[in-house]
C-alpha cells in the first residue's frame, strides 16, 4: 500500500477539486466516514464532544457533529478559536451546524462517552502551546477514549513525532491513504486502530499525488508478493540457493546459527556456517541440517567463496568487531555476491561509512544493512544521514551513501533502496525486542535472497515475515521461537497473498 506525505495528499486534494470534485463534497464525505466509526463505538443514544479547530480538519468534524445529532445522538461541539474566522469550505460546514458552539476557554471537558478530536490534522507544522495544548493535556487526563480525524492532534503527520504534546487516540480515521506519521513512531503508537475511508477524490488525482517524490509503502505482501521464491516441479535443494554464514569464535556462536536457521526456515536450499576451527566443536554440537566448514580469516574465506553455488553471505552477528571483520566484508564484497551485515560487520565501519561504501562497489555486492538505532548512529556518525529530519530521511539516505539496501529496525522499522524506494513496517510486536532476534531477522533475508530475491524486497518480505511470527507468539517469545513459526508463516502466506 502506497503512502502519501502531507504535500502529496495536498496535492490529491487540490487535483480533485480542478478536475471538478467540490471541497465541500469532499469535506462532506469525510465528515461522514468519521461519523460512521464514532457510531460503531458510541452506545445507543449515547454522548460525544466533536473537538474542532480552525481549519479543514475542524471543518470534518463540525459535518460530523451534525450527522450524529441527526441520528439521535448527544453532540457537544467545542470550538478553538472563533467561528467567524472560519474560512472556505470549514465556513460552510460550520453554517450546516445548527447546535451550539462552547469556546475553549479552560472549562472541564464535558461528560461524553467519546471525544472526537478534530482540532489540528497531519499539516501541524509547529508544537501546540497555549489554549490548545491545555485542551490536548485535558483531554488526555479525562480517560475517555478518542476518536481521532486525520492524526491525533499533535502528531507531525510526515514524521510521527509529537509536536509538544498529542492526543492519545483509539482509533484515527484518515482519508484516501495513510501518511508516514500513522506508522512512525510515536505517532503509530498514539494513532490506535488505524481506519481508511474513501472520500471520492477519484483515482487521476490520486496520482497526482502517487507521483510526489520516491514511492513510500507500507510494508506488506502488495509490495513484493509478486517476487516471492515459488517451488515448481523442478524444484530442489541446488535451485534454491545456499547461505554462508560467517560464525564468531567460541563461546560467541549461537548468534550465527540463529541466522543460519533462519536462512534455512525461509526456504534456503543449502546453508553453512563458516567456523573458526576452535569453535567447529561448539556448532557441530548445535548443527543437523545447517553444515559446517572451518573459516578463520579473510584468506579462508576468500578460498571458500571460489564455490560460486555459495550465493549469499551473511556477516556480523557475533562476529567480533575490528579490522579481521573489516577484511572479511571486503573480501565478500568483492566477490559479488549478495551480502548481508548485521551486528558486529556494522560496528566495525564505526564512522567509515564511506569505506563500507567503497567495498560493496568494488565488487558491485547486492547488500543489505540491518542496523539496529545504535549500530545506524555509529555507522553514519559525521553523515548527512544521521542528520536527516525523520526515520524515512535517515533510512534512504544511508541507502544512498552505502549503495545498499538499509534496513533500520524497530518498533518502525523502515526499509530503503538506494533508488530512494522505501517501506514502512508496522506489522510486528513489542515481543521481538528479545536477544537474538535481529540475528534471525538477518537469516531470513539472507534465505530470501540465495533464493533470488532482490535485496529490497528480500528486506521488506523478510522484515514482515519476522513481524509475522512475533504477533503469531506472543508473550514468551524468544530468538529460538522465531524460526520455527516460519512453516505456519509461509503456509498462510502461500495460500492467501500468493495465490
Amino acid at each position: 500500500m502506497r503512502l502519501l506525505t502531507v504535500a502529496a495528499m495536498r496535492r490529491v486534494d487540490a487535483a480533485a477539486i480542478d478536475g471538478g470534485v467540490p471541497g465541500l463534497r469532499l469535506m462532506e464525505a469525510a465528515g461522514a466516514a468519521v461519523a460512521a466509526r464514532a457510531r460503531a463505538r458510541l452506545p445507543a443514544g449515547g454522548k460525544t464532544v466533536v473537538l474542532c479547530g480552525p481549519g479543514n480538519n475542524g471543518g470534518d468534524g463540525f459535518v460530523a457533529a451534525r450527522l450524529l445529532a441527526e441520528a439521535g445522538y448527544g453532540v457537544d461541539l467545542v470550538l478553538l478559536g472563533e467561528r467567524a474566522a472560519l474560512k472556505g469550505d470549514a465556513a460552510l460546514a460550520a453554517e450546516a451546524w445548527t447546535g451550539p458552539v462552547r469556546q475553549v476557554d479552560g472549562s472541564p471537558l464535558p461528560s461524553c462517552d467519546l471525544v472526537i478530536d478534530a482540532l489540528f490534522g497531519a499539516g501541524l507544522s509547529r508544537d501546540l502551546d497555549g489554549a490548545a495544548r491545555a485542551l490536548v493535556e485535558a483531554v488526555n487526563a479525562a480517560g475517555v477514549p478518542v476518536l481521532a480525524v486525520d492524526v491525533p492532534t499533535g502528531i507531525d503527520g510526515n514524521t510521527g513525532a509529537v509536536r509538544g504534546v498529542a492526543i492519545r487516540a483509539v482509533e484515527t480515521v484518515t482519508f484516501v491513504a495513510f501518511k508516514p506519521g500513522h506508522l512512525l513512531q510515536p505517532g503509530r503508537s498514539l494513532c490506535g486502530q488505524l481506519s481508511l475511508a474513501d472520500i471520492g477524490t477519484g483515482p487521476e488525482a490520486l496520482a497526482v499525488g502517487l507521483a510526489v517524490g520516491p514511492p513510500l509503502h507500507r510494508n506488506g505482501p502488495d509490495l513484493w508478493a509478486g517476487a516471492f521464491p515459488r517451488l515448481s516441479g523442478l524444484s530442489h535443494k541446488y535451485t534454491r540457493g545456499h547461505a554462508l554464514v560467517l560464525s564468531g569464535p567460541a563461546t560467541k556462536t549461537g548468534a550465527a546459527r540463529l541466522a543460519a536457521r533462519g536462512a534455512l526456515r525461509v526456504g534456503a536450499g543449502l546453508v553453512t556456517v563458516a567456523s573458526p576451527p576452535a569453535a567447529l566443536a561448539e556448532n557441530a554440537a548445535h548443527l543437523t541440517a545447517i553444515m559446517l566448514r572451518p573459516c578463520e580469516s579473510a584468506d579462508d574465506l576468500d578460498d571458500l567463496l571460489t564455490d560460486e553455488r555459495l550465493n549469499v553471505v551473511l556477516a556480523g552477528p557475533g562476529l567480533g568487531t575490528g579490522e579481521p571483520t573489516r577484511e572479511r566484508v571486503a573480501v565478500a564484497a568483492a566477490a559479488g555476491r549478495g551480502l548481508v551485515l548485521d551486528a558486529d560487520a556494522l560496528t566495525s565501519f564505526a564512522g567509515q561509512a564511506r569505506l563500507l561504501a567503497a567495498h560493496l562497489a568494488d565488487g558491485d555486492a547486492r547488500a543489505v544493512l540491518t542496523p539496529h538505532a545504535g549500530e545506524f548512529a555509529r555507522l553514519f556518525d559525521g553523515t548527512a544521514a544521521a542528520g536527516a529530519a525523520d526515520k524515512v530521511a535517515r533510512t534512504r539516505a544511508a541507502a544512498e551513501l552505502t549503495g545498499a539496501v538499509v534496513v533500520l529496525k524497530g518498533a518502525d522499522t523502515v526499509v530503503a533502496a538506494p533508488d530512494g524506494r522505501a517501506a514502512i513496517n508496522d506489522h510486528g510486536s513489542p515481543y521481538l525486542g528479545t536477544a537474538g532476534s535481529g540475528d534471525v531477522l538477518g537469516g531470513l533475508i539472507a534465505g530470501l535472497m540465495a533464493q533470488g530475491m532482490d535485496p529490497f524486497e528480500a528486506a521488506a518480505t523478510g522484515v514482515w515475515l519476522h513481524g509475522d511470527a512475533g504477533l503469531r507468539h506472543g508473550p514468551g517469545l524468544i530468538a529460538e521461537d522465531i524460526p520455527e513459526l516460519m512453516p505456519a508463516v509461509l503456509r498462510d502466506l502461500v495460500e492467501s497473498a500468493l495465490r
